[in-house]
């Protein structure tokens, strides 16, 4: 009896709730992170994963323009909703994302497993806040005067967010998570050397009732397809997690054309408990005013 040939998985990129290949063509290749002292050497040979082109970052772009409309439009106990089953999908696919994550970042089997874990909670974590960020930021305001006077945050619009470079899934996650818990839309552009965990959070997303194009999940040089989405004039804000500084400097830059709202890199610990910072950095604030009225004689007003 002949051995039997390995399936070799296919990666690609998720864009408009489906998987295309790069339109170029392009591929590079991904392998295992090396240690310090086998830097000089190569990995092992793990996948191809899709060089993507400016045309791709293009198409992501009108499939989350497109999708946001709904999304933002969704009560935000459904978005949650939607959230806590991506945790219950990742929980079913565990063992291949501890492998994934122990390839991708050269960890043991079981510090894969604490972060695939903590990313799964992680999820659960932005999915509660779904319905309660409006409370925290939001309410009225007191003024001088015979008005109401409401504020409540909105979503942005269209995010692209360049994922952690080191922290390929869990530091993903925790970037991409409070941007669509909002309400807005994103263009992900995954860790350069370590894409695949992203590209298979793609596949969880496609089967976890997000509607296709609020997360677009692209691999390949990050400084090319970052530029262009600095530029897009249809893309509200960026968050440049994954740059480094003097990509951040010029995307900056690109970014200040059509004022987009910019989140820079900064030092983050992504396995500590993230705060509301990332949430309320892609809302807008809506204040509306609407005069008392008068109840009678009196005088007194509601």
């Amino acid at each position: 009896m002949s051995d039997r040939l390995n399936v070799l998985k296919t990666y690609k990129l998720y864009v408009g709730g489906k998987f295309p290949r790069s339109e170029s063509g392009r591929v590079y290749e991904v392998t295992t992170k090396t240690s310090a002292a086998g830097a000089a050497g190569k990995g092992k040979w793990l996948a191809n994963a899709p060089l993507s082109s400016r045309k791709d970052a293009r198409d992501a772009v009108v499939a989350a323009r497109k999708a946001f409309g709904a999304w933002s439009g969704a009560t935000a106990y459904n978005r949650g909703q939607v959230l806590y089953r991506v945790a219950e999908m990742l929980e079913g696919r565990r063992d291949q994302f501890t492998r994934e994550v122990a390839d991708a970042e050269g960890l043991s089997k079981s510090k894969a497993a604490a972060v695939v874990d903590a990313t799964i909670d992680r999820w659960v974590w932005y999915a509660g806040w779904t319905d309660k960020i409006a409370q925290v930021v939001g309410g009225g305001n007191p003024v001088a005067g015979p008005f109401f006077n409401l504020s409540s945050p909105e979503p942005t619009g269209v995010v692209a967010v360049l994922a952690p470079q080191e922290s390929s899934f869990l530091g993903l996650v925790s970037v991409l998570a409070p941007v669509i818990a909002t309400g807005n839309t994103a263009v992900v552009v995954a860790s350069e050397k370590a894409p695949l965990p992203a590209l298979s959070l793609a596949e969880v997303l496609a089967t976890s009732d997000v509607p296709g194009g609020v997360v677009n999940v692209l691999s390949g040089r990050t400084a090319e397809i970052a530029a262009p989405l600095a530029a897009h004039q249809d893309v509200n804000a960026i968050d440049l997690a994954g740059a480094d500084e003097v990509l951040a400097k010029d995307l900056e830059i690109a970014a200040a054309d059509n004022l987009k709202r910019v989140l820079r890199p900064q030092p983050v610990d992504y396995t500590e408990t993230p705060g509301t910072d990332r949430l309320t950095a892609f809302l807008e604030t809506k204040t509306v005013w609407h005069p008392t009225g008068s109840l009678g004689a009196s005088g007194s007003s509601y």
